[in-house]
């Protein structure tokens, strides 16, 4: 009898997980399926989507998305997606990888930038005067735009739980607004000839403005010709020009550049700084609101110097 009893509650058991896992499946199938472009918009997207989104990010995490590779898990997931987002403004646009994606996936009319809005900078490198610099979300005030965004796409495919994203939104917004005002206080306690900010690409223009900055940078924007003689030169005379007192590295790029300049001008490289990529899952700076929160703190403390 107790051996009956035994395989009657195994099977019970069992019944239930089972149960359990349909109930799962059910309510995972029930979620809104979004596809970004990168780690940035992936994660924004999770802020204000909550538990009723389920987020892919085509771009991993440290790698760059300006000439990005898409496999075929991203066709895929493209492909099962109900909305895709993207940043825009010349970042997914190298190797036209992403609108290949896209349109092989025939997903126009589910295709979103995310930056609409935005007042964009331009570069000025020779043969690229005009073309939108990407990095807007180094702006937290464009950050809270890119959310607006998102929230205003996930409502025209998703209008059931528009409230609801709305309200996430609106919360959010409020961390970032308030992570800002901070970032103010902390850049104007540093003298104004040491606002300089070096870093390797130009990604920084966005956030310098946002904070009183002058950014300056090896090369502008990533691509195959970086890091060459005369732009080291030219950064170098930069930073002896005005004393620079520290050099950022971002995390998405080799730091041997960088390193070569700081040897040159006697400057040291005071930390990583992130544009392109969070950081891994469970690393310092993997949520966007975590990665401008680590630039305000590093960035203002490398400048104040000692």
């Amino acid at each position: 009898m107790k051996k009956l009893i035994g395989i009657l509650s195994l099977v019970a058991l069992l019944l239930m997980v089972t149960a359990c896992g349909k109930e799962s499946d059910s309510a995972d199938k029930n979620k809104l399926e979004v596809v970004a472009s990168y780690s940035v918009i992936a994660d924004m997207v999770q802020e204000v989507g909550g538990d009723k989104v389920t987020v892919t990010s085509l771009v991993t995490r440290g790698t760059d998305p300006h000439s990005y590779e898409p496999t075929p898990q991203d066709t895929l997931a493209v492909e099962k997606a109900d909305i895709v987002l993207s940043n825009g403004l010349n970042l997914e646009t190298g190797k036209g990888w992403y609108q290949k994606l896209i349109e092989n996936s025939r997903k126009e009319e589910v295709s979103f930038v995310v930056s609409e809005g935005v007042a964009p900078k331009f570069l000025t490198t020779k043969g690229e005067e005009g073309q939108e610099d990407p990095h807007a979300w180094l702006s937290l005030s464009n950050g809270q735009l890119y959310v607006e965004n998102i929230t205003k796409y996930l409502g025209q495919v998703d209008p059931d739980n528009q409230a609801y994203y709305e309200e996430n939104a609106k919360n959010y917004n409020q961390t970032l607004q308030e992570l800002y005002e901070t970032g103010k206080e902390k850049f104007a306690q540093i003298p104004e000839k040491q606002r300089v900010l070096v870093t390797s690409e130009g990604a920084f223009k966005y956030f310098a403005e946002a904070f009183n900055l002058q950014a300056e940078f090896i090369w502008e924007i990533n691509t195959d010709t970086q890091g060459t003689p005369e732009q080291i030169q030219r950064v170098a005379s930069i930073i002896k020009e005005n004393k620079v007192p520290a050099l950022f590295i971002e995390t998405s790029v080799s730091p041997k550049t960088m390193e070569a300049v700081s040897r040159e001008t006697q400057t040291p490289i005071v930390s990583t700084v992130f544009t392109d990529s969070l950081a891994k899952e469970g690393e310092e700076g993997d949520t966007y609101y975590d990665m401008m929160a680590w630039n305000i703190e590093h960035i203002s403390t490398g400048l104040l110097g000692d």
